[in-house]
């Protein structure tokens, strides 16, 4: 017989608010549906995917078995990317983005090609010697050596073809640091269309161009991070624009939803979203959140029950909203050791492989909407 259980320890050694709120988290259980199966039952019409992340170096593990039990969707995280593809001139590998492909095919799973052009990319390339004409070079040997190996495959739906583009904080066009071991985006260095009031950064337009030519198959998508902030996504809806007026396909825009405790509660937000997935239905674009974290941060490790609020009222204004186009929800990874912020504990599995509060609101909220 297939039940919940729900953990309640006995006694406490302290009786503050986080301790109470750790002492309520559910224990393992065995679902009654998993998240594939209810997306399948009740949004049939195929415009709504939910997926996660994961590491090729955790296959085998138990976080690959929740992977593949509970998503249809999934987003290898970084194996496809220009740090692992290219990792130093001259050389190109493919086997761990290759073993995601088998893998996806064997479970019957769909694949977002998180590849893009951005500051994920080697540290060679970050080097500041590196002349215009040399990183020109550079995107496009491995933008068409990505684009030609795997244009074609049926199960891989979008590609990532740049990522966050914009400053968060400023609205600027995100750039180059000194040396090769900060946080930098080293491709303005190939100029700027000086012609056009955007004044956008070339290699976004030559990153889409070489994706149109040599991924014609694949769903093209604009990644950008943040918390929503105005500027930096009124500047994201002119690029869109920019990159039609020059005749280039963009099928999707992505929000990298790496957001704080509570944010669904800040004044606007809530409606921003809503907002800005409308606005990309009524342009004929997918909105997706690539990279979903609740994250909880120092002083908030037990708050369970908020951290689920979060992920249940950002999640639900993205599906209020699907019913003019596709939308998706990618989960950034099963658990927090998985992630590169190991102690915020922002995914909706536990160390312990044991599903949070969040896992149920999630699911819950999916079946809602039969």
């Amino acid at each position: 017989m297939r039940y919940l259980c729900f953990v309640m320890l006995s006694s406490l050694i302290c009786c503050n608010t986080a301790e109470t709120e750790k002492d309520i988290v559910p224990g393992p259980v065995e679902p009654e549906q998993t998240i594939r199966e209810i997306v399948n039952e009740v949004f049939p019409e195929g415009n709504v995917f939910i997926g996660a992340a994961c590491h090729h170096r955790l296959f085998g593990t138990k976080s690959f078995d929740i992977l593949n039990r509970e998503f249809s969707y999934v987003t290898p995280a970084n194996d496809f990317k220009q740090s692992y593809i290219h990792p130093e001139p001259g050389k190109y590998r493919f086997e761990q983005s290759d073993d995601w492909v088998q893998m996806c095919e064997n479970h019957k799973q769909v694949i977002r090609m998180h590849a893009p052009i951005s500051p994920q990319c080697s540290k060679w390339v970050k080097e500041d010697s590196r002349t215009a004409q040399e990183l020109q070079t550079i995107l496009e040997e491995y933008m068409f050596a990505l684009c030609s190996k795997y244009n074609g495959i049926s199960n891989i739906l979008w590609l990532d073809v740049v990522n966050e583009t914009i400053d968060k904080t400023t609205g600027d066009w995100f750039g180059p640091k000194e040396g090769t071991d900060k946080w930098e985006n080293p491709w303005p260095k190939i100029g700027f269309d000086e012609t056009h009031a955007l004044r956008p950064p070339l290699y976004i337009k030559q990153a889409f161009t070489i994706a149109n030519e040599y991924a014609p198959d694949i769903k093209q998508i604009i990644n950008q991070h943040g918390a929503l902030e105005e500027a930096s996504w009124d500047k994201m809806k002119a690029l869109v624009a920019y990159l039609r007026e020059n005749k280039l396909r963009v099928d999707g825009l992505g929000w990298q939803a790496h957001i704080d405790l509570g944010w669904e509660k800040i004044p606007g937000n809530i409606e921003r979203l809503g907002e800005i997935v409308r606005w990309c239905h009524s342009n004929d674009l997918e909105f997706h959140i690539t990279e979903f974290n609740v994250w909880l941060k120092d002083g908030d490790e037990y708050k369970f029950e908020e951290q689920a609020a979060t992920f249940k009222e950002t999640t639900k204004a993205v599906l209020d909203n699907r019913s003019n186009g596709t939308v998706g929800i990618n989960f950034w990874h099963i658990r927090a050791d998985d992630t590169q912020n190991k102690d915020w504990d922002g995914c909706l599995f536990n160390d312990a492989y044991e599903p949070k509060r969040a896992y149920f609101e999630i699911r819950n909220l999916l079946k809602s909407y039969k």
